[in-house]
């Protein structure tokens, strides 16, 4: 927005890794979520956490001063809280906001309990939350985001104040439609990338690439069983990320030297493992909405394996710029790995480049700038 002269500014939550602001006075202070047990300080958090009267004050005194013609609002919950949604209501400040979850719909925002997919909540049931234990494995903590979707719910505090939400993916706008939330306020806008930052490469690496939480939901555990099952013996799988099952997963994969750990990585590093990779993989075992690993792999000119699960099959054509496999399928992420690692090089190359012109059509900066001006001129306009 602001290479296009407009004027931004940003409001938030205070964290200790902020980077610097000029607004960061007005930011209400951090608070601790990690650890709730019964004490003062504890409902003085939960209070926090359900409507944030610190947010919206912070926020009065910024509107006060900056004087905003339009609010877009990204992941606000347990944080900011609709106390914020409250206030842009009452000074009119038309206000839309990018969904990057399904939080709207299920309290622990990503359809997922007991490490399989759940839909439990469905019709606003959000004592099944509490029942199943879904936040952090306590009942305090998933009480606590059961209130939160009962009040929010009650009281309409989404569907009175925001314009226009903004979906990522066609999966989540179909997912929140069938939840019963109304078609016509859901726009659906990709995801981008500043692709003057990545240099594409398509010479041919030699390993698979995972990046990312090492957790149950991320399929990982099944590309590792994948992988060690593969005829191609001359691939290799670099696994990229940390996370509470990474033990297990190296115990798993003692005995097979063709597959390193790298851990958490971040700068250079990062770049190299995926510029020099050979593919990425994606094995995920839950509704991923839009992954950005996706849109950074085909920005370096790598192909994509994916699994048919949430918004990834929107971004992989088919044998075109990577391939599709039915999610949790250990024997098909076989047999796709297998496929990949026997093509020719310059079939995997063709595949990089389509994956690279498709970031390119569909994900720009650009792109995303009028998608996103045209939702503001109409909410403007109304």
């Amino acid at each position: 927005m602001k290479r296009h002269d407009h004027a931004v500014a940003g409001f938030a939550r205070k964290h200790s890794l902020d980077l610097p602001s000029e607004y960061g006075r007005f930011f209400p202070p951090d608070i601790m979520t990690d650890k709730i047990s019964l004490s003062w300080e504890a409902v003085r958090t939960i209070k926090e956490i359900l409507y944030s009267i610190s947010a919206k004050d912070g926020l009065d005194k910024l509107i006060d001063e900056f004087k905003p013609d339009i609010a877009h609002v990204h992941n606000m919950y347990g944080r900011l809280t609709t106390s914020v949604l409250d206030l842009l209501s009452e000074k009119e400040i038309p206000t839309v906001m990018t969904l990057h979850d399904y939080k709207l719909v299920c309290p622990s925002y990503k359809f997922m309990f007991n490490n399989r997919i759940c839909e439990d909540c469905k019709g606003a049931q959000y004592y099944k939350a509490v029942k199943n234990r879904c936040h952090k494995g306590s009942y305090l903590a998933s009480v606590v985001i059961a209130i939160e979707s009962y009040f929010n719910e009650w009281l309409k505090k989404y569907k009175k104040s925001i314009k226009y939400y903004i979906s990522p993916s066609f999966f989540l706008k179909k997912k929140l439609i069938d939840f019963g939330w109304p078609e016509n306020q859901i726009k659906f806008v990709k995801n981008f990338l500043d692709l003057s930052e990545f240099d594409p490469n398509y010479t041919l690496g030699k390993h698979f690439l995972y990046l990312g939480r090492l957790s149950e939901e991320k399929g990982i555990a099944t590309l590792i069983q994948a992988f060690s099952k593969l005829q191609n013996r001359q691939a290799e799988l670099l696994v990229v990320g940390d996370g509470p099952i990474r033990k297990e997963l190296e115990y798993d994969a003692r005995n097979n030297h063709r597959i390193r750990f790298a851990g958490y990585l971040s700068g250079r590093s990062l770049l190299e493992a995926i510029r020099n990779s050979l593919a990425v993989v994606v094995p995920s075992e839950w509704y991923e909405n839009a992954p950005i690993s996706i849109l950074e792999a085909m920005a370096y000119g790598k192909p994509v394996i994916g699994a048919t699960v949430g918004g990834i099959p929107e971004m992989i054509e088919d044998g075109v710029n990577g391939f599709l496999f039915e999610s949790g399928n250990c024997s098909a992420l076989r047999v796709v790995l297998d496929r990949l690692a026997g093509m020719d090089a310059t079939e995997i190359e063709n595949m990089g480049r389509a994956a690279r012109k498709k970031a390119e059509r569909e994900n720009s900066t650009e792109s995303h700038y009028q998608n996103l001006i045209e939702i503001y001129q109409e909410v403007l306009k109304r």
